[in-house]
C-alpha cells in the first residue's frame, strides 16, 4: 500500500504508477491526528489494495472559518475522501469541492448536509 503525505498539486509520477496499477485512492482528511486508528487500520487490513494519501490539518484554527482554502488544496484527486476533520467548516467546504467533482465523501457521525456525503452513525 502506498502512503504519501501530501498538498495536492498535479499528478506526480507515483500518483501515475498506482493508477496503472489499479489501486484505488483514498484521500483521508485528520486534523491534530484524529484519523490514526482508521488510517492504521487500512494500513493493516488493506492488503496493498489502496494508494493512501493523508492530509493533516494540525494548526489551531478560529471557531469560524469564512475563507477554508487556506486549509483545503486546491486540487483533488482521490476515488474517494474520507473526512475526519474536526472543524465544520473545513469539512462542508471539503464536501462541497468533492461534490463538485463527483468524489465520494464519507464523513462517519458527521451532520454534514451536502449531496454525496455519506454520514454513517458511528
Amino acid at each position: 500500500m502506498s502512503q504519501r503525505k501530501s498538498a495536492g498539486g498535479g499528478l506526480s509520477k507515483a500518483v501515475q504508477e498506482e493508477r496503472a496499477a489499479g489501486l484505488q485512492k483514498i484521500l483521508v482528511f485528520q486534523q491534530n491526528n484524529s484519523a490514526e486508528s482508521k488510517i492504521k487500520g487500512i494500513i493493516r487490513y488493506g492488503e496493498d489494495l489502496f494508494a493512501l494519501e493523508i492530509m493533516s490539518i494540525d494548526a489551531c484554527l478560529l471557531p469560524v472559518i469564512d475563507d477554508t482554502k487556506k486549509y483545503l488544496p486546491c486540487e483533488i484527486r482521490a476515488d474517494v475522501v474520507l473526512d475526519f476533520l474536526k472543524h465544520p467548516d473545513l469539512s462542508h467546504d471539503l464536501a462541497v469541492a468533492c461534490r463538485d467533482r463527483k468524489i465520494p465523501v464519507v464523513a462517519s457521525g458527521k451532520k454534514v448536509r451536502v449531496k454525496g456525503v455519506l454520514t454513517p452513525p458511528t
